[in-house]
Protein backbone atom coordinates (compact mmCIF):
# COMPACT_ATOMS: atom_id res chain seq x y z
CA UNK A 1 0.00 0.00 0.00
CA UNK A 2 0.94 3.69 -1.03
CA UNK A 3 -0.04 7.06 0.92
CA UNK A 4 1.04 10.06 -0.27
CA UNK A 5 0.93 13.49 2.06
CA UNK A 6 1.40 16.52 0.82
CA UNK A 7 3.12 18.53 3.35
CA UNK A 8 3.58 22.23 4.03
CA UNK A 9 7.07 23.67 3.29
CA UNK A 10 7.23 24.39 6.61
CA UNK A 11 7.38 20.67 8.09
CA UNK A 12 8.99 19.44 5.54
CA UNK A 13 12.03 21.42 6.32
CA UNK A 14 11.74 20.04 9.44
CA UNK A 15 11.25 16.69 8.66
CA UNK A 16 14.52 16.55 6.20
CA UNK A 17 16.83 19.08 8.95
CA UNK A 18 19.75 17.68 10.67
CA UNK A 19 20.73 14.99 8.29
CA UNK A 20 17.10 13.52 8.24
CA UNK A 21 17.21 12.37 11.49
CA UNK A 22 13.18 12.81 11.62
CA UNK A 23 13.11 10.55 8.69
CA UNK A 24 15.21 7.94 9.51
CA UNK A 25 13.81 7.32 12.98
CA UNK A 26 10.38 7.54 11.05
CA UNK A 27 11.67 4.67 9.11
CA UNK A 28 13.61 2.81 11.75
CA UNK A 29 10.27 2.86 14.39
CA UNK A 30 7.16 2.65 12.00
CA UNK A 31 8.02 -0.17 9.44
CA UNK A 32 7.92 1.43 6.62
CA UNK A 33 9.19 3.26 3.20
CA UNK A 34 9.24 6.66 4.13
CA UNK A 35 10.59 8.91 1.40
CA UNK A 36 10.56 13.18 1.08
CA UNK A 37 11.03 14.85 -2.61
CA UNK A 38 9.99 18.49 -2.38
CA UNK A 39 6.67 18.65 0.33
CA UNK A 40 5.70 15.29 -1.22
CA UNK A 41 6.08 12.70 1.43
CA UNK A 42 5.52 9.07 0.22
CA UNK A 43 4.64 5.63 2.77
CA UNK A 44 5.14 2.48 0.99
CA UNK A 45 4.33 -0.75 3.27
CA UNK A 46 1.57 -2.61 4.55
CA UNK A 47 -1.11 -1.12 5.27
CA UNK A 48 -1.30 -1.69 8.88
CA UNK A 49 2.04 0.22 9.29
CA UNK A 50 0.99 2.85 6.41
CA UNK A 51 -1.71 3.72 8.37
CA UNK A 52 0.29 4.36 11.70
CA UNK A 53 2.61 6.35 9.88
CA UNK A 54 0.16 8.29 8.74
CA UNK A 55 -1.27 8.95 11.73
CA UNK A 56 1.95 9.88 13.82
CA UNK A 57 2.88 12.54 10.25
CA UNK A 58 -0.40 14.37 10.91
CA UNK A 59 0.56 14.70 14.44
CA UNK A 60 4.18 15.72 13.25
CA UNK A 61 2.42 18.28 10.94
CA UNK A 62 0.02 20.08 13.58
CA UNK A 63 3.15 20.10 15.97
CA UNK A 64 5.23 22.21 13.06
CA UNK A 65 2.42 24.21 12.38
CA UNK A 66 1.80 25.08 16.05
CA UNK A 67 5.08 26.59 16.34
CA UNK A 68 6.91 23.52 17.28
CA UNK A 69 10.38 22.14 16.68
CA UNK A 70 10.36 18.58 16.06
CA UNK A 71 13.26 16.26 16.18
CA UNK A 72 13.97 12.33 16.06
CA UNK A 73 12.49 11.84 20.01
CA UNK A 74 9.32 13.93 19.15
CA UNK A 75 8.46 10.46 16.80
CA UNK A 76 8.63 8.08 20.22
CA UNK A 77 6.69 11.10 22.20
CA UNK A 78 4.00 10.79 19.57
CA UNK A 79 3.93 7.09 19.35
CA UNK A 80 3.74 6.51 22.55
CA UNK A 81 0.43 9.25 23.19
CA UNK A 82 -1.27 7.48 20.08
CA UNK A 83 -0.49 4.26 22.30
CA UNK A 84 -2.03 5.54 25.35
CA UNK A 85 -4.56 7.62 23.32
CA UNK A 86 -3.05 10.65 24.76
CA UNK A 87 -3.93 14.84 22.71
CA UNK A 88 0.38 15.10 22.02
CA UNK A 89 -0.66 18.66 22.05
CA UNK A 90 -1.18 18.78 25.70
CA UNK A 91 2.08 17.07 26.08
CA UNK A 92 4.48 19.57 24.00
CA UNK A 93 1.90 22.90 24.87
CA UNK A 94 2.73 22.33 28.86
CA UNK A 95 5.24 25.08 28.90
CA UNK A 96 6.94 24.75 31.77
CA UNK A 97 9.14 27.71 31.63
CA UNK A 98 10.74 30.47 29.04
CA UNK A 99 14.20 32.16 29.30
CA UNK A 100 15.63 33.77 26.32
CA UNK A 101 12.89 32.35 23.62
CA UNK A 102 13.32 28.82 24.72
CA UNK A 103 10.75 27.15 25.83
CA UNK A 104 11.09 24.17 28.21
CA UNK A 105 8.08 21.36 27.59
CA UNK A 106 7.73 18.35 28.39
CA UNK A 107 9.41 16.07 25.02
CA UNK A 108 7.64 12.47 26.09
CA UNK A 109 4.09 11.23 27.56
CA UNK A 110 5.96 10.44 30.71
CA UNK A 111 7.68 13.75 31.13
CA UNK A 112 4.84 15.14 30.97
CA UNK A 113 2.96 12.58 33.71
CA UNK A 114 6.31 13.82 35.91
CA UNK A 115 5.53 17.60 35.41
CA UNK A 116 1.95 17.18 36.56
CA UNK A 117 2.87 15.03 39.07
CA UNK A 118 5.07 17.05 40.65
CA UNK A 119 2.65 20.45 40.37
CA UNK A 120 0.05 17.87 42.28
CA UNK A 121 2.11 16.25 45.13
CA UNK A 122 4.10 17.66 47.69
CA UNK A 123 7.24 14.99 47.24
CA UNK A 124 7.58 13.69 43.68
CA UNK A 125 10.10 11.29 42.96
CA UNK A 126 11.52 10.78 39.02
CA UNK A 127 13.75 7.65 38.67
CA UNK A 128 14.94 6.06 35.83
CA UNK A 129 17.96 6.15 33.08
CA UNK A 130 19.89 9.07 32.24
CA UNK A 131 18.79 11.65 29.52
CA UNK A 132 15.07 11.58 30.50
CA UNK A 133 14.87 15.18 31.43
CA UNK A 134 13.98 14.48 35.45
CA UNK A 135 16.63 17.02 37.10
CA UNK A 136 15.86 19.67 34.36
CA UNK A 137 12.50 19.76 34.28
CA UNK A 138 12.49 19.63 37.99
CA UNK A 139 15.08 23.22 38.46
CA UNK A 140 12.61 24.96 35.12
CA UNK A 141 9.69 24.08 37.99
CA UNK A 142 11.57 25.09 40.65
CA UNK A 143 12.52 28.31 38.72
CA UNK A 144 8.99 28.77 37.63
CA UNK A 145 7.80 28.56 41.11
CA UNK A 146 10.16 30.94 42.56
CA UNK A 147 8.93 33.58 39.84
CA UNK A 148 5.58 33.19 40.48
CA UNK A 149 6.45 33.45 44.69
CA UNK A 150 4.71 30.03 45.09
CA UNK A 151 8.23 29.53 47.40
CA UNK A 152 10.81 31.64 48.67
CA UNK A 153 13.72 29.79 47.69
CA UNK A 154 14.91 26.94 45.86
CA UNK A 155 17.58 24.41 47.01
CA UNK A 156 19.29 21.88 45.33
CA UNK A 157 21.31 19.18 46.60
CA UNK A 158 23.50 15.67 45.89
CA UNK A 159 25.20 13.35 48.19
CA UNK A 160 28.96 13.85 47.82
CA UNK A 161 29.32 10.09 46.24
CA UNK A 162 32.43 9.88 43.97
CA UNK A 163 32.42 6.78 41.06
CA UNK A 164 35.73 6.04 41.09
CA UNK A 165 37.50 8.84 42.77
CA UNK A 166 37.80 10.42 46.13
CA UNK A 167 37.35 13.82 47.33
CA UNK A 168 40.10 14.03 49.41
CA UNK A 169 42.32 13.79 46.48
CA UNK A 170 40.85 16.88 45.20
CA UNK A 171 42.55 20.18 45.99
CA UNK A 172 41.03 23.29 47.79
CA UNK A 173 38.65 23.64 50.86
CA UNK A 174 35.28 21.57 51.32
CA UNK A 175 33.26 23.90 48.83
CA UNK A 176 36.00 23.61 46.07
CA UNK A 177 35.77 19.81 46.74
CA UNK A 178 32.37 19.83 46.17
CA UNK A 179 31.72 21.52 43.14
CA UNK A 180 32.27 19.00 40.73
CA UNK A 181 29.34 16.93 41.88
CA UNK A 182 27.14 19.95 42.29
CA UNK A 183 28.26 21.72 38.71
CA UNK A 184 25.62 19.68 36.86
CA UNK A 185 23.21 21.84 38.75
CA UNK A 186 24.69 24.46 38.09
CA UNK A 187 24.47 23.92 34.40
CA UNK A 188 20.99 23.47 34.57
CA UNK A 189 20.21 26.58 36.45
CA UNK A 190 22.53 28.60 33.66
CA UNK A 191 20.20 27.35 30.88
CA UNK A 192 17.01 28.61 32.90
CA UNK A 193 17.69 31.93 33.91
CA UNK A 194 20.72 34.79 32.88
CA UNK A 195 24.14 34.65 35.00
CA UNK A 196 23.78 38.11 37.00
CA UNK A 197 20.61 36.97 38.38
CA UNK A 198 21.41 33.51 39.29
CA UNK A 199 24.73 35.20 40.77
CA UNK A 200 22.29 37.29 43.00
CA UNK A 201 20.16 34.66 43.78
CA UNK A 202 22.92 32.80 44.99
CA UNK A 203 24.56 35.35 47.18
CA UNK A 204 21.15 36.11 48.55
CA UNK A 205 20.11 32.73 49.74
CA UNK A 206 17.35 32.78 47.39
CA UNK A 207 19.24 29.71 45.57
CA UNK A 208 21.47 27.47 47.23
CA UNK A 209 23.39 24.22 45.89
CA UNK A 210 24.92 22.29 48.75
CA UNK A 211 25.72 18.66 49.17
CA UNK A 212 23.37 16.29 51.01
CA UNK A 213 25.01 16.81 54.48
CA UNK A 214 24.36 19.99 54.81
CA UNK A 215 20.50 19.32 54.92
CA UNK A 216 20.86 18.09 58.32
CA UNK A 217 19.00 19.43 61.02
CA UNK A 218 17.25 22.10 59.11
CA UNK A 219 13.42 22.58 58.25
CA UNK A 220 13.07 23.62 54.86
CA UNK A 221 10.22 25.92 54.49
CA UNK A 222 8.77 28.18 51.72
CA UNK A 223 11.47 25.63 49.51
CA UNK A 224 11.48 23.87 46.50
CA UNK A 225 13.55 21.16 47.46
CA UNK A 226 15.53 18.96 44.51
CA UNK A 227 17.70 15.81 45.85
CA UNK A 228 19.73 15.11 42.62
CA UNK A 229 21.22 11.67 41.80
CA UNK A 230 19.46 9.97 45.04
CA UNK A 231 20.50 6.49 43.63
CA UNK A 232 23.51 7.23 46.10
CA UNK A 233 22.01 8.35 49.38
CA UNK A 234 21.91 5.33 51.91
CA UNK A 235 18.27 5.10 53.65
CA UNK A 236 19.50 7.26 56.22
CA UNK A 237 20.53 9.62 54.43
CA UNK A 238 17.12 9.60 52.14
CA UNK A 239 15.00 9.50 55.29
CA UNK A 240 17.32 12.64 56.80
CA UNK A 241 16.32 14.45 54.00
CA UNK A 242 12.42 13.56 53.25
CA UNK A 243 12.22 14.56 56.91
CA UNK A 244 13.64 18.36 56.34
CA UNK A 245 10.09 19.39 54.59
CA UNK A 246 8.86 22.26 55.80
CA UNK A 247 5.52 24.06 55.78
CA UNK A 248 4.86 25.36 52.28
CA UNK A 249 7.73 23.15 50.47
CA UNK A 250 8.27 20.99 47.86
CA UNK A 251 10.29 18.05 47.18
CA UNK A 252 11.50 16.13 44.01
CA UNK A 253 14.10 13.50 44.39
CA UNK A 254 15.44 12.42 41.27
CA UNK A 255 18.01 9.05 40.34
CA UNK A 256 19.18 6.38 38.38
CA UNK A 257 18.52 2.86 40.16
CA UNK A 258 21.07 1.63 37.38
CA UNK A 259 23.78 4.15 38.43
CA UNK A 260 24.88 3.48 42.20
CA UNK A 261 28.29 4.04 43.25
CA UNK A 262 27.37 3.12 46.58
CA UNK A 263 29.45 0.07 47.95
CA UNK A 264 28.38 -3.15 47.12
CA UNK A 265 27.05 -4.26 50.19
CA UNK A 266 25.73 -0.81 51.08
CA UNK A 267 21.70 -0.55 50.20
CA UNK A 268 20.28 2.40 48.44
CA UNK A 269 18.12 4.76 49.86
CA UNK A 270 16.01 5.12 46.62
CA UNK A 271 15.61 1.67 46.16
CA UNK A 272 14.25 0.87 49.75
CA UNK A 273 11.82 4.35 49.44
CA UNK A 274 9.75 3.20 46.90
CA UNK A 275 8.73 0.06 48.93
CA UNK A 276 8.37 2.36 52.07
CA UNK A 277 6.50 5.21 50.54
CA UNK A 278 4.34 3.75 47.34
CA UNK A 279 0.68 4.87 48.42
CA UNK A 280 1.23 6.94 50.90
CA UNK A 281 -1.02 9.97 50.00
CA UNK A 282 0.82 13.27 48.58
CA UNK A 283 4.12 11.29 47.20
CA UNK A 284 4.07 10.54 43.53
CA UNK A 285 6.27 7.78 42.00
CA UNK A 286 7.21 8.22 37.96
CA UNK A 287 9.06 6.12 36.61
CA UNK A 288 11.19 6.57 33.07
CA UNK A 289 12.29 4.19 30.50
CA UNK A 290 14.92 3.92 28.12
CA UNK A 291 12.05 5.43 25.53
CA UNK A 292 11.85 8.84 27.31
CA UNK A 293 15.86 9.64 26.76
CA UNK A 294 15.65 12.95 24.98
CA UNK A 295 19.50 13.14 24.52
CA UNK A 296 21.29 11.70 21.38
CA UNK A 297 19.85 8.53 19.88
CA UNK A 298 22.41 6.14 21.02
CA UNK A 299 22.34 7.14 24.67
CA UNK A 300 18.76 5.59 24.54
CA UNK A 301 20.55 2.40 22.78
CA UNK A 302 23.57 2.07 25.15
CA UNK A 303 20.80 2.52 28.27
CA UNK A 304 18.56 -0.35 26.53
CA UNK A 305 22.12 -2.64 25.93
CA UNK A 306 23.19 -2.49 29.55
CA UNK A 307 19.32 -2.80 31.10
CA UNK A 308 18.96 -5.84 29.39
CA UNK A 309 22.96 -7.35 30.39
CA UNK A 310 22.02 -6.75 33.96
CA UNK A 311 18.42 -8.58 33.22
CA UNK A 312 20.74 -11.34 31.72
CA UNK A 313 23.35 -11.61 34.22
CA UNK A 314 21.45 -10.54 36.73
CA UNK A 315 23.79 -7.73 37.63
CA UNK A 316 21.61 -5.50 38.84
CA UNK A 317 21.50 -4.39 42.41
CA UNK A 318 18.22 -4.84 44.38
CA UNK A 319 19.47 -3.50 47.37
Amino acid sequence: MQDVLVVPNEVAAELAGVGDGVLETLRERLGCVVALRGNRLTLDGDPLHVAEARAVLDELVELVEGGHQIGPDTVGAVLAALDQAQDISEVFDDVVWRHRGKKIAPKTVTQKHYVDAIRARTVTFGIGPAGTGKTYLAIALAVAALSEKAVGRIILTRPAVEAGERLGFLPGDVLAKVDPYMRPLFDALYDTMDPDRLNAYIERGTIEVAPLAFMRGRTLNDSFVILDEAQNTTPEQMQMFLTRLGFGSKMVVTGDVTQIDLPREQASGLIQVREILAGVDGIGFVEFTHQDVVRHKLVQRIVEAYKQHAEQTGDSRRR
